[in-house]
């Protein structure tokens, strides 16, 4: 982004008290991250971001939003008065989309939407100027920054799109008017706000709100909640999935230790990903069908998803203090999520003295259902696939009980939300040379935490 403060003052509908003619390079929220040239935006939360704007002048910020009757209000930096900061900072990020006017791919679903959207971006790097969100900046804060750091000559910007509540993607649909709306799947995740699948379907159905009407809708065909809800759209639709009515459908799935291949149908071509499992070859194919979108080759779209690099912490692996193998896959979690990465765990090969080790964190945000969401998880896990079970959060004793008869004695530990340093001292007892561990969990359990200690 390259904008006179006048030209954005303009766009946000107010004056600017100061020099029109500053140019403006970057945007952020965070005093910390601002940078020289840099339009500061003071949100409210927790924290008033109106306190911090001393910390950005110091470090570069040569303009802020400022919301209309704050007191203090800054005479050492220019200043747009706005109603409210963050809704100016999204309508400003709305005319920097359409100036700079990229064809939109918008991504969706309760798991997976960012690794498909690595790879994605990923596939269309070859042949153009791609921008997609950085680490996992999907909300109505992340969507609008996303835009505004795009570079000017950006052809194709993919953006991921997260939802909690009923309407946020409405919003971003709204914003960002998607060429091409994604959703990866639908699962379990906030449904202690939605009630039911159902509804999270109704929510995430949302990103098709504002897509073009000559755009696509590409989507999990093997979902009949979405298949019911893309049977009312206009627009092109292509599904991807594992039955052969989808429009790609994947054939000849294997999984290995660090990657897996599969082909597809109407195609001689091989893929491989980075990757293990049947959910990320599920994203891989909603890749490709993004790719065929754009004139993509099966051969170009191979090559770019045998070497994409997934965003961190997910489902990568790691060199253990004991020389055990570590899958870490800690961002974030929920059943859905939890039940694809312990079946491609127990997948993986292992040494004949060697053990397969889970620690499960809580999956958070399941409300009501939580007890019995977390119990569930027990069908997923066989003694004789997955040797050890360390299980670690308040919710977790639901499943430690569920599993008191599946497992023989000994091989379950239970620690509860303050116990985290005693469950890794136990863990590091435990694991061996030739033992392969996997860690799941929600990102608000930490367990990145007992990945750096096992390392």
């Amino acid at each position: 982004m390259k904008m006179q403060l006048a030209e954005i003052a303009k766009a946000i509908g107010t004056t600017c008290e100061g020099d029109g003619q500053t140019v403006i390079t970057s945007v952020s929220f965070d005093s910390r991250k601002i940078t020289d040239g840099g339009l500061f935006v003071p949100l409210s939360g927790e924290r008033d971001g109106h306190n911090y704007v001393a910390s950005a002048i110091s470090h570069g910020a040569k303009a802020t939003l400022w919301r209309k009757g704050h007191a203090d209000k800054p005479d050492d930096i220019a200043v747009l008065e706005v109603a409210d900061p963050l809704a100016a900072m999204q309508q400003l990020a709305h005319y920097y989309l359409e100036k700079v006017n990229p064809t939109v791919v918008g991504i969706t679903g309760s798991n997976g939407k960012t690794t498909t959207k690595d790879m994605v971006a990923a596939v269309l790097s070859k042949r153009f100027n791609v921008y997609k969100t950085q680490a996992n900046f999907n909300n109505e804060i992340g969507v609008p920054l996303t835009i505004l750091e795009m570079k000017p000559l950006t052809e194709i910007l993919v953006l991921e799109m997260g939802m909690d509540r009923p309407g946020q993607l409405h919003h971003l649909s709204e914003l960002t008017h998607p060429d091409v709306a994604v959703i990866t799947m639908i699962g379990e995740a906030h449904i202690e706000f939605f009630g039911s699948r159902a509804k999270i379907a109704d929510a995430k159905m949302e990103i098709t709100d504002f897509l073009r009407e000559d755009g696509e809708f590409i989507y999990n065909g093997d979902e009949p909640l979405l298949v019911e809800r893309a049977a009312k759209l206009s627009q092109f639709k292509a599904t991807f999935g594992f039955n052969k009515t989808d429009t790609v459908s994947a054939t000849g799935f294997r999984s290995y230790k660090h990657h897996a291949t599969f082909t597809i149908n109407d195609s001689e071509q091989q893929f491989s990903i980075p990757m293990i499992g049947k959910h990320n070859v599920s994203n891989a194919m909603a890749a490709i069908s993004v790719g065929h979108h754009f004139g993509e080759s099966d051969d170009e779209i191979a090559a770019s998803l045998a070497s994409f690099t997934p965003t961190a912490n997910r489902m990568e692996w790691e060199k253990g203090d004991a020389g055990e193998d570590i899958m870490s896959d800690v961002y974030n979690s929920n059943p859905t999520a939890v039940r694809a990465v312990l079946t491609s765990f127990g997948q993986i090969e292992v040494p004949q003295d060697g053990r397969r080790i889970a620690v499960l964190g809580d999956m958070l945000e399941l409300g009501k259902s939580s007890a019995s969401l977390h119990a569930g998880l027990a069908t997923a896990l066989d003694p004789y696939v997955i040797n050890q079970v360390y299980l670690y959060g308040n919710e977790m004793k639901h499943l430690a009980v569920a599993l008191k008869d599946v497992y023989p004695e000994g091989c379950v530990h239970y620690y509860d939300a303050d116990h985290k340093e005693h469950m890794v001292d136990d863990l590091k007892n435990d694991i061996r040379q030739n033992d392969i561990v996997v860690l799941k969990g929600s990102h608000g359990m930490h367990l990145e935490e007992v990945v750096n200690r096992l390392r």
